[in-house]
């Protein structure tokens, strides 16, 4: 059985990301990356519909030791990929991959200090060791979408597609489409397949908030052609962290304004009938995410006659389309739905602490990355009111600092450790469907530091790169056994 000090499981934008700091922090630590798929991107690799993209700008989502350099702020998925590749090689990371392991297991031993993980490789059961496992395996299920079922789906003589799943035959090149939801999925394929597409309609049970921005970011590119590349991109990071916190606490704080503002920016785009109908939600700015719409594609699209916007509920399929509850139908040789994501925790990978199987959704969580009572164990879990590597960034080099102390210290484990009492909230305080339905699988967070998960990126940026690491804690040196003792000094 391989053994190495640090497993990491995920190659996506997280895996990658950890990669780097660990050989730039650790470099005395060895690490291997297990990836379930057959190339590395996660979401970008997996993602194929049209005009897949980002929703966060490039200089948040990208790395911070790597700067981004394209034209486009608002990357779309190819280039994104093609960045992680990029950095995965520059810096040797791709060489830690191993691909086509799924894992499915993971088991803490305390008498040994390790975990035995068990992935899945061509069919059979494969077994890694490490002392610290490290999950960057996203937030959601890469096998299943959500996919609600319709009455009449059977008698729908079209094609019916999930994005997850979006099939490389798909001709859509004059056809009629219907594009079931209003997320950031939905808003990105609309437009792009109106591009060839007879006419392509979004279908909405409620309207979400929408907001447009240049896909260049015109003082990025200016900044590069006068200043170095890194800093000119660690001037633009700062800048649009420090902007989208204070619009995010902006409109939490001052909601009617928030909304009057959002709407007012829609009005220089869409008829104000249209806005009233199909763009003004029910709920308050970022109490759901945004969704980005660059270059007011979305909006031009439906200014032209190529797009429209219905704002109804489904009360069955039939063999032409969809009908609705208003009475209302909508013919369609193709649908697309665009329900959502299923939400999943660390791959809903079976973990087990010196033989009894322990369930994730009964601990705490610890600074948004480690779990009460779970040795040796964190996850990246990025920020659902700004980009995702940011508190990826900020995870991986805690780690590090956990890591670096334990082997100064002498010591084997650390474990997050509840003191007194905790109040439990949910683990996202977010009301979009997808995180609803899925809270009660995931762990809690507590009414007090160090328990509680922010969504703030100066917060995070204080306790995680210069706050103390003993807070909630405990260090300690089991002692191993004779037999452990020599299966490790055999892997050495």
């Amino acid at each position: 059985m391989d053994h190495v000090d640090v497993i990491v499981v995920g190659a996506g934008i997280s895996g990658i990301g950890a990669g780097y700091h660990l050989q730039d922090k650790c470099p005395d630590r060895s690490y291997m990356i297990l990836e379930g798929r057959a190339d590395m991107g996660g979401t970008w690799d997996l993602f194929r519909y049209p005009g897949i993209r980002s929703d966060s700008d490039m200089y948040t989502l990208g790395y911070i030791f790597e700067p981004w350099t394209e034209a486009k702020a608002i990357a779309d998925g190819p280039n994104i990929l093609n960045y992680v590749k990029r950095t995965a090689a520059k810096y040797g990371i791709d060489r830690h991959i191993r691909f086509g392991h799924h894992v499915t297991d993971a088991s803490w031993s305390t008498e040994q200090a390790c975990w035995t993980v068990t992935a899945v490789s061509e069919g059979r059961e494969v077994q890694y060791s490490c002392h610290f496992l490290f999950m960057c395996s996203g937030y959601y299920n890469y096998a299943k979408g959500h996919r609600p079922e319709f009455a009449g789906e059977a008698e729908f003589a079209g094609r019916i597609i999930h994005p997850q799943f979006w099939p490389d035959d798909l001709d859509y090149l004059g056809k009629r489409v219907v594009v079931i939801g209003s997320g950031a999925t939905a808003v990105t394929i609309v437009p792009e397949m109106a591009k060839t597409a007879a006419k392509v309609t979004m279908l909405q049970r409620s309207p979400t908030y929408v907001v447009s921005r240049p896909s260049e970011d015109a003082v990025a590119n200016r900044l590069r052609r006068y200043l170095p590349s890194k800093l000119a991109y660690a001037l633009v990071r700062w800048r649009n962290v420090l902007f989208g916190m204070y619009f995010f606490n902006a409109a939490r704080k001052h909601p009617v304004q928030a909304k009057e503002r959002v709407l007012g920016m829609l009005a220089e785009h869409l008829p104000a009938p249209i806005i009233a109908e199909h763009f003004t939600p029910r709920y308050n700015v970022w109490d759901q995410r945004l969704c980005l719409v660059p270059d007011s594609d979305l909006f031009n699209a439906i200014n032209a006659g190529k797009a429209d916007v219905v704002t109804d509920t489904i009360a069955r399929f039939d063999a032409g389309g969809i009908v609705l509850n208003s009475g209302k139908r909508l013919d369609a040789d193709i649908i697309v739905t665009a329900t959502g994501l299923e939400l999943q925790l660390l791959s809903d990978v079976r973990f087990r602490v010196d033989g009894e199987e322990r369930n994730l959704a009964d601990t705490f969580n610890y600074k948004g990355m480690m779990y009460s009572d779970m040795p040796n164990l964190a996850s990246s879990f990025g920020y659902t009111n700004a980009s995702w590597t940011l508190k990826a960034d900020l995870t991986c080099s805690y780690v590090c600092r956990l890591l670096n102390t334990m082997r100064k210290r002498g010591v084997r484990q650390v474990t997050p450790v509840i003191e007194g009492d905790l109040e439990p909230a949910p683990f996202l305080d977010f009301t979009s469907g997808y995180v609803t339905r899925a809270m009660e699988r995931f762990p809690k967070q507590g009414n007090r530091q160090p328990w509680q998960v922010h969504q703030n990126y100066l917060k995070d940026l204080t306790a995680l790169r210069f706050g103390s690491v003993d807070d909630g804690v405990v260090f300690s040196n089991p002692e191993p056994s004779a037999t452990a003792r020599n299966a490790e000094t055999q892997l050495a």
